[in-house]
């Protein structure tokens, strides 16, 4: 064999290939599927992964009014911010917050999920989540995935 052949392959901006993909919200659960959007996004899923590197897929989610939440999670899972000033925390419940605007609930798991540097503030700009099916990047021709069967 050649000492070519053991290479490491590190991928670079000018060296990544990143395809838009298009996810299906309806009926999934919401950890289950930010988790697999945040995979995604982040580009694990593919051989040439480095980990410093944007090398994850621009990710459209569609149906986010049609996520499911296991258990109790509506009413007790609560969303907690601070306003700055002092005895300014502020929470809201998760169906407050659906009410509100739906796509907020699939950004905050996912933003979660990357991580909490310049890097995991570019990809998260990758993820673009609306509340109904239709969607504008309808020019991008995103890829259909299942994440149930598609993703391992």
């Amino acid at each position: 064999m050649s000492k070519l052949s053991y290479k490491t392959v590190s991928a670079n901006k000018n060296t990544v290939t990143k395809e838009w993909v298009l996810v299906d919200a309806d009926g999934q659960t919401l950890g289950r599927l930010a988790s697999k959007v945040a995979m995604l996004i982040r580009g694990k899923y593919k051989p040439n992964y480095t980990p410093h590197v944007d090398c994850g897929d621009n990710v459209v989610v569609i149906n986010a009014e049609k996520i499911k939440l296991t258990g109790k999670k509506w009413t007790d899972k609560s969303y907690i911010r601070h306003t700055g000033y002092p005895g300014g925390q502020r929470s809201l419940t998760a169906t407050e917050m659906f009410e509100k605007d739906p796509t907020r609930l699939i950004e905050k798991a996912v933003k979660g999920m990357l991580p909490k540097n310049i890097l995991g503030s570019a990809l998260f700009r990758n993820l673009y989540v609306y509340a109904g099916a239709e969607h504008k990047q309808t020019a991008q021709s995103p890829k259909l995935i299942n994440v149930n069967t598609d993703l391992r």
